[in-house]
């Protein structure tokens, strides 16, 4: 099983840090309508905003068209707490490495 694939399982996995796990390791990927789609899922995962934001501060490092456009989607159809951690995560990726999560 490839690294994508095994990537895809967990991001449906019951487990929030292998969900946020997964939106990381997939960012890179965002281009690939399965990956978009699971995502996408990712970014407006409502069981844990850890996954929500790790997963929108990856897509953001990206720097894609294909990653922009998902987080442009996200907030578009993201409750208002969503949006915000969304934001937070773009937020935490344009901080850079050095101001790293609390």
């Amino acid at each position: 099983m490839s690294d994508r694939e095994t990537a895809l399982t967990e991001a449906a996995s019951p487990s929030w840090s292998r969900r946020a796990r997964a939106g990381r390791r997939l960012a890179a990927h965002a281009e690939v309508p399965e990956v978009a789609e699971a995502l996408l899922r990712l970014l407006l995962d409502a069981e844990d905003t850890a996954v929500t934001r790790r997963t929108a501060e990856a897509l953001a490092r990206t720097g894609t068209a294909a990653a922009a456009r998902l987080l442009a989607r996200a907030t578009a159809e993201a409750d208002e707490g969503q949006a915000d951690w969304l934001q937070t995560g773009v937020e935490d990726a344009l901080a850079g490495p050095d101001d790293t999560h609390g």
